[in-house]
């Protein structure tokens, strides 16, 4: 469909906006800030935004253009040059910007084979630039998760288990620090890659968790997260400065968590728990090509959180069934992985391990260690279960209760509502795992 087509509906427009945006958003954000430096990204983000604003307007009563993401490139070139002219002070470069837009935008996106192309990807590019070694490793992928991965502030904080605000104001002094320090805007050399990996990784992790269980919206699973979160890693886990062995691991562990993403809700959207889930809907490739990239991360002597993690989604997609699954295997790991990694949120699973294998009453003592997750849903999920299968129907809806005060899915909410009914109906019902 043409700019001159007839319009379409707003939804599949907003749909096709918001895809589209956030594929091509970071190479848009990659390109200004390369020509204008990383000191003025804040100001690139809001050009880049303002075009996705245009295309909203656009869109729905115009059509989808033939090429999308041109529109949006052009679009956003416009908009740079037209603030750039009101702008005295850069009127003596204006010339040499247009020709400068103009020669990357003749550039194709494919390249020649050779052992850096799967860095010429605008979004990785750009994320090992937002994780420079002079901003503290927070800030570094809280900025990589905002600019190239689109997540709102309040995404962010859920990931990092804090506040929207403190997340807002880490933001705000990460792009300081950028414009107090002049950093280029430039892609590390080869040898300089592997010391900036680690906070790749870790933005890219988050990106994946955000799309297996989004923290806000009406969908439980955003797969197009997933997906893109399995593309960035793969491309850094083949390139040869930095296929390390914990790159392998984390690949792993996307692969073998996204071979179940088919069974986790029900044709109504609803939340299906692993036990419940039909697991011939798992993908066996997926399962297939995990187990690959794990027996890849086991050379040499590196040990990571993703290596622990991903043994554990192996001992969930291996099982025959829910019953096959080898809880003792995965309490192993998790006692290792709070000793590597400790954390409120590993000290969570780890209880939830223990209930497993040595019942519920114990997972509830373990449960009861935990500190500093009051706020945090799955902890009351977790409360309510083991209640409940101790048959204490009135304590499991209390806590059920707390979590739907948390939820903020419409599925987790009738989920929840579900688990609160049949307790006051004294019919014990488990809860997420």
């Amino acid at each position: 469909m043409n700019e001159t087509a007839m319009p379409i509906e707003p939804t599949s427009a907003q749909f096709a906006t918001e895809h589209f945006f956030r594929h091509e958003s970071a190479r848009l954000v990659a390109t200004l800030a390369g020509q204008f430096g990383a000191q003025r990204l804040q100001w690139v983000e809001d050009v880049v935004q303002e075009a996705l604003v245009r295309a909203l307007q656009t869109w729905p009563y115009r059509g989808v253009p033939d090429n999308p993401a041109a529109w949006l490139t052009q679009t956003a070139r416009h908009l740079a040059l037209d603030q750039l002219r009101r702008e005295q002070r850069w009127n003596e470069r204006e010339e040499g910007i247009s020709a400068e837009q103009a020669r990357w935008m003749a550039v194709p996106v494919e390249t020649a084979d050779g052992d850096d192309v799967h860095l010429r990807d605008d979004t990785l590019r750009l994320m090992f630039v937002c994780c420079h070694p002079q901003l503290s490793a927070e800030a570094q992928i809280a900025l990589a998760l905002r600019t190239l991965c689109g997540l709102s502030p309040a995404e962010i904080a859920a990931a990092f288990v804090t506040s929207e605000a403190a997340i807002s104001k880490r933001l705000v002094r990460a792009r300081q620090r950028i414009r107090e320090l002049a950093l280029p805007f430039e892609l590390p050399e080869a040898h300089e890659l592997p010391q900036r990996l680690d906070a790749v990784l870790a933005s890219l992790y988050l990106l994946f968790n955000e799309g297996y269980k989004a923290s806000s919206g009406e969908h439980l699973v955003r797969s197009d997260l997933c997906h893109e979160a399995i593309r960035l890693t793969e491309l850094l886990a083949t390139h040869p400065a930095t296929g390390q062995p914990q790159c392998h691991a984390l690949l792993a562990l996307m692969r073998l968590s996204a071979s179940r993403l088919p069974a986790r809700t029900d044709d109504a959207g609803g939340i299906l728990r692993l036990h419940e889930q039909d697991r011939s809907l798992w993908d066996q490739s997926l399962i297939h090509r995990g187990i690959q990239h794990l027996q890849l991360s086991a050379r040499g002597d590196t040990l990571t959180e993703y290596h622990l993690e991903a043994g554990i989604a192996a001992c969930h997609s291996t099982a025959a069934n829910h019953a096959a699954t080898d809880w003792a295997r995965i309490l192993t790991l998790y006692d290792q992985l709070v000793q590597l990694t400790p954390s409120p949120v590993v000290a969570l699973n780890r209880a939830i391990a223990v209930g497993r294998v040595h019942g519920a009453q114990r997972g509830l003592e373990a449960l009861a260690a935990v500190q500093g997750l009051d706020g945090y849903l799955s902890l009351h999920a977790a409360l309510g279960t083991f209640a409940d299968e101790l048959g204490r129907p009135q304590a499991a809806a209390a806590h059920y209760r707390r979590a739907l005060a948390l939820a903020a899915l419409p599925s987790e909410r009738r989920f929840f509502e579900r688990q609160i009914a049949a307790c006051e109906a004294a019919e014990p019902v488990h809860a997420i795992k």
